[in-house]
């Protein structure tokens, strides 16, 4: 098959031209009889097309060059050429066929080759960050096969907790070590999981020991491949419990059974522990599908309330009466109050929120205080005396200034904060408060 087919005369001028289609004339756009064929090529292929005419004096096998020449469009067209006979008077002919669509082929392949070689690079990081993690977490861990029941994995904390070593626990069935009553809990743990995805933690001791272990497991899917992964977390035995005051002990069961909800963060927002009345108004049923998920999946303003609250604590330690809404995981919504402190703990302080439901407290009717009264009579008072459009702009300054002024002393007089929750850039809301001369009640400011 050919798309092109060029008469080339003894002095390398094009004497003629055939197109085998319209639409490969148009894409080259010029006439190129009487043209040297060399300008009629790109730069880059002038060797090719050099190569192509000394072959032509040859009597051996004619090859196939690829030569681009330069289009309408921009951009270059590939053809391949090759000698067809040369006639008594010198010229050559040359035959060529459009390649633009096998070019176009190869470079979608390396295109794909490269996409493979950087997901390849992405997947030995992530992996390798994985297994970094995997061996310096403090809790014990083992990837479990879920049809058969042996492990796959198991990090050093899980072979120090089991008396082996990691090497040593893999490829053993699980559980194994645990006593008789241990080991059934352990295995309905297991099929639960595997029925349902999910299933209530169990306590469970190893035969040879008093230690006591809380163990929970979760589904993992890879592929078609379904592994089962189990935490053993150590408990407090009665010898350990004793050594903590028994105030202390009373603390940790009011905070656990209290009518509002207790949840504690490490610095980023992620749950450490939450208490039964959270879990009751985040509609989940246990701690585990709490626990390292952001509290942020469950306040009212994802991206805004957390990020007022967090900036506040770093500041001033404490935050109290933050108005909110927390959201049920099956879309129920309720009125909140954040209170919230920071506590020092070395290089790895933490924060406990107090929320408490004031649905029924904001349900009430609220009565409209003297100052709003006020403002409101003032207003009625000028219609029909100053234009409605005068009335609008002040009625809007007004309000703006009390959202403002709501801001502010919602988040400490702290500006950053006041602008994320009102959704303002910083600029804009400092401008807005030297209009309507608000000044704040305390000197926080994060300019």
């Amino acid at each position: 098959m050919t798309d092109i087919t060029v008469v080339i005369d003894p002095q390398g001028v094009v004497s003629d031209v055939v197109f085998d289609s319209a639409e490969l004339s148009s894409d080259f756009g010029a006439d190129w009889i009487g043209q040297p064929w060399l300008v009629t090529v790109s730069p880059d292929s002038r060797s090719n097309l050099e190569a192509l005419l000394a072959e032509a004096h040859t009597e051996g096998l004619m090859r196939w060059h690829q030569i681009n020449h330069p289009s309408l469009r921009g951009s270059d067209i590939p053809i391949q050429y090759r000698v067809l006979r040369r006639t008594e008077d010198g010229s050559i002919i040359v035959i060529g066929r459009n390649v633009q669509g096998m070019v176009a082929l190869q470079q979608q392949l390396v295109d794909a080759q490269q996409a493979l070689e950087r997901d390849y690079w992405r997947f030995r990081q992530v992996e390798t960050r994985y297994r970094l993690l995997f061996r310096m977490v403090s809790e014990a861990i083992l990837i479990i096969d879920a049809p058969t029941q042996r492990v796959v994995e198991a990090n050093p904390a899980a072979g120090q907790l089991l008396g082996e070593t990691p090497t040593r626990v893999i490829g053993r069935p699980f559980p194994e070590g645990f006593d008789t009553e241990s080991t059934q809990a352990i295995n309905g743990l297991l099929a639960g999981v595997r029925a349902a995805g999910r299933a209530d933690d169990v306590r469970a001791r190893l035969i040879d020991g008093l230690q006591e272990f809380l163990v929970s497991a979760s589904l993992l899917r890879q592929e078609n491949v379904t592994f089962l992964l189990v935490r053993l977390s150590p408990l407090l035995t009665g010898t350990s419990a004793s050594t903590l005051p028994e105030a202390k002990t009373r603390y940790l069961r009011i905070l656990e059974n209290a009518p509002d909800c207790v949840v504690i963060t490490d610095v980023e927002g992620r749950i450490l522990t939450a208490n039964s009345t959270f879990l009751s108004l985040a509609e989940i049923a246990t701690e585990q599908q709490a626990r390292g998920e952001s509290l942020d999946r469950w306040l009212g303003r994802p991206g805004v309330d957390l990020n007022v609250l967090m900036a506040n604590l770093r500041q001033h330690v404490t935050v109290r009466l933050f108005a909110t809404m927390l959201r049920g995981e099956y879309g129920s919504t309720t009125e909140v109050e954040i209170s919230a402190v920071a506590v020092r703990n070395g290089e790895r302080p933490y924060f406990g929120f107090f929320i408490r439901d004031v649905g029924r407290r904001l349900g009430a009717e609220q009565p409209i205080s003297p100052e709003q009264t006020r403002w409101l009579d003032q207003l009625t008072d000028r219609v029909g005396r100053v234009p409605l459009k005068e009335l609008v702009r002040e009625s809007t300054d007004t309000i703006e200034r009390l959202c403002i002024e709501a801001a502010l002393k919602l988040t400490g007089d702290n500006r950053a904060s006041a602008a994320e929750l009102l959704g303002l850039s910083r600029q804009s809301l400092y401008v807005k408060i030297d209009r309507y001369g608000i000044v704040a009640d305390h000197t926080a400011d994060s300019r």
